[in-house]
């Protein structure tokens, strides 16, 4: 077992700083694998954009379809009479109920000004980088690695606080998701949960964040934590009954179906996703690309519990955007977005520590002393 060295900018050894030589090799195995999957991006065709980079038609539908429904509810309409309206004329499939999106969004804008719905934005983007600053100064040793880290954050919120986004359900869940996150402590779980609900409120995929917190908790042995996270999701699941039942009042079986889930657009079409969802779509893809297996590795690296539960949400997220999301969508990477690049400040930490400890071959040699 390699002797740790000292950290370069976290406050402590890296995941990696004491693994066996054996085990350092599939560690590196699995760092080559990540970024050689990441670079499969560069043979995936390029998803939908952010609505500034789509095509005008494409824009307007989406920005059209979300922005009748507010309008109409403010004028006193019934959120899923509108919702079924605005469906319908703009040629959208209407089953399975999970085709209408929570009312929880759409009610909320519908009560405020257009304004304040920015500033709300802004200050949950606000509260997200100063519970995440909160949060990373204890495992970061050094001003430079936290400026880094918060400029990397920054780099995954940037397209969440556009005000062009306000309408997509996907930029609200994803900050709440980073608050969430950033809430967290073991034994202290109570709020990080209550987060969590709010996401899924307002998109249900957030649902994925809570289970996969669920399943880290049983890991791990916490019992009031697994159930309070099985308590957020059976919350959940009686509101979407309860959603599922208005939606079926106002549609009928000969309605149009959406296609199939399986998508299997593959782990490169995740990493384009992902760099259109951040700042990461101003560099060359192949870096981009890169730069994502390698943010990845550091999360993974990152010795904290949290560390592991970011890297098996966004894991999680990899997965189902890689089957399940249609060529023609970037949105659902805006789920993870935010957090998604802050590992880059752990990499190099678990990076050398996994080369060092596969490159050691220090052997203990007895000696025997006779008389």
């Amino acid at each position: 077992m390699a002797r740790p060295a000292p950290p370069f900018w976290l406050t402590g050894p890296s995941r990696f700083a004491t693994l066996p030589r054996s085990r350092a090799r599939w560690a590196l195995l699995l760092l080559i694998g990540m970024v050689a999957a990441a670079l499969t991006a560069l043979a995936t065709p390029d998803p939908a954009g952010p609505p500034d980079s789509l095509p005008p038609s494409v824009r307007q539908n989406e920005l059209w379809l979300y922005g009748s429904i507010v309008d109409s509810m403010r004028a006193g309409g019934d959120y899923y009479s509108v919702a079924e309206s605005a469906l319908r004329a703009g040629d959208y499939p209407l089953r399975p109920f999970t085709a209408f999106r929570l009312p929880t969004l759409a009610a909320m804008e519908a009560l405020l000004p257009y304004q304040a719905i920015i500033g709300l934005l802004w200050a949950l983007g606000l509260t997200v980088a100063l519970v995440w600053h909160i949060r990373l100064r204890s495992a970061l040793s050094s001003s430079a690695a936290r400026i880094c880290a918060i400029i990397l954050l920054a780099g995954g919120i940037v397209a969440c606080v556009q005000p062009a986004l306000i309408l997509f359900h996907e930029v609200w869940a994803a900050l709440l998701i980073a608050l969430s996150m950033g809430l967290w402590r073991p034994g202290r779980w109570f709020d990080a949960a209550a987060v969590g609900l709010c996401a899924m409120l307002i998109r249900e995929t957030a649902a994925l964040y809570v289970l996969v917190m669920a399943v880290l908790a049983w890991r791990s042995g916490a019992r009031r934590e697994l159930f309070g996270w099985i308590g957020t999701l059976a919350i959940f699941a009686i509101i979407l009954t309860i959603h599922a039942i208005a939606v079926a009042k106002v549609t009928g079986p000969l309605d149009a179906a959406a296609t199939g889930w399986l998508a299997t657009n593959g782990v490169g079409f995740f990493i384009r996703a992902l760099t259109l969802s951040t700042a990461l779509h101003s560099l060359p893809l192949a870096l981009a690309a890169i730069l994502i297996a390698l943010s990845l590795y550091g999360w993974a690296g990152w010795a904290d519990p949290l560390g592991h539960r970011v890297f098996a949400t966004l894991l999680a997220y990899a997965a189902m955007i890689a089957l399940f999301i249609q060529a023609d969508s970037f949105s659902a990477a805006l789920m993870i977005a935010p957090l998604s690049l802050i590992g880059i400040a752990f990499a190099p930490d678990s990076v050398r520590d996994t080369v060092r400890a596969w490159l050691d071959i220090r052997r203990v040699r007895v000696q025997r002393i006779t008389r």
